[in-house]
């Protein structure tokens, strides 16, 4: 065998092992890196499926569902697709304070796991909002922040249930 064929060879050798190595890091183990991203009907309507995986749930949160408890460090409500009370709806639990824009109505988004008992347990809230930016008023502190959340459609969410 010639020099230049041996070389040819030992490139293109290492050349697919290469390529092995970078596949089996791009495609090894990826189902366990994904994270889907549903609304609450199609979580549903997935089934067996929706328990365990990670999952971004994106819907609005239904009116007269958020709940705290007396020391606010649990928190449950409902998302449902929009704002149509009959659309199916899905519960939350966080055991984190959400942000202060969080209410009821609004478009959110949150991460984490549904379990058998059809309770959605998140770590991750996110909340949907304009670009519109209000300062605090005169005399405003930050832990006041549920006093802010008032909102004629509902209960202010800052306070226990």
């Amino acid at each position: 065998m010639k020099a230049s064929s041996r070389n040819l060879l030992i490139a293109v050798a290492a050349l697919a092992i290469a390529g092995a190595g970078l596949a089996y890091i791009a495609f090894g183990n990826l189902g366990e890196n994904l994270v889907y991203y549903w609304s609450p009907s199609e979580m549903l309507a997935h089934g067996d499926a929706a328990y365990g995986p990670t999952i971004r749930l994106g819907g609005v949160v239904k009116p007269g569902s958020i709940e705290w408890n007396a020391g606010h460090t649990a928190l449950s409500f409902e998302i449902n697709d929009n704002h149509e009370i009959e659309s199916p709806a899905v519960k939350v639990a966080a055991s984190l304070t959400p942000p202060q824009m969080f209410r009821e109505g609004i478009g959110v988004v949150v991460e984490g796991t549904f379990d058998k008992s059809k309770v959605f347990k998140t770590n991750r809230l996110m909340v949907n909002h304009s670009n519109e930016y209000r300062p605090p008023k005169p005399g405003e502190k930050p832990k006041n922040w549920g006093a802010t959340l008032s909102d004629s459609s509902g209960p202010t969410p800052g306070k226990a249930k």
